[in-house]
């Protein structure tokens, strides 16, 4: 039960974390629309974040395999293969030349992965509450 309570717990953190990278890319994203930014520093902030953000997700879904929990697995495990597809054929870091022509793409794929994110809050908060119970 208390290993329950940990892993529910450390998953908690870690889809907080998630949200965090994925709001902080948006916001340098949105920067650099409204040429707060220049393209050279917004894709140095963001590809400085892509793989942290990637590993950590890669984590929590392997983590979630291991301990038999397989909803939250099979929920994660598409959007893993995705990042790792991304990193095999090396399109998961921004180019400072091509920012410009991909920021609405950027936009949209981020605030998706934000709402699966939040989703995925949802659920952990709700099976932390239940194993607290």
């Amino acid at each position: 039960m208390a290993w329950e309570l940990l892993l529910w717990l450390v998953a908690f953190v870690s889809v907080i974390s998630l949200i965090a990278l994925c709001v902080y890319q948006l916001i340098c994203l949105s920067d650099l629309e409204f040429d707060y930014i220049n393209p050279y520093d917004s894709s140095a902030r963001i590809n400085a974040v892509v793989f942290p953000e990637f590993a950590m997700q890669a984590a929590l879904c392997a983590v979630f395999l291991l301990t038999w929990h397989w909803f939250p697995f099979l929920l994660m495990a598409p959007i893993t293969y995705y990042h790792w597809r991304l990193i095999c054929a090396a399109e998961a870091y921004l180019h400072v030349t091509e920012i410009f022509s991909v920021l609405n793409g950027e936009k949209k794929y981020r605030m998706i992965k934000i709402a699966f994110y939040i989703s995925l809050f949802f659920i952990v908060i709700y099976r932390y509450v239940s194993s607290l119970l």
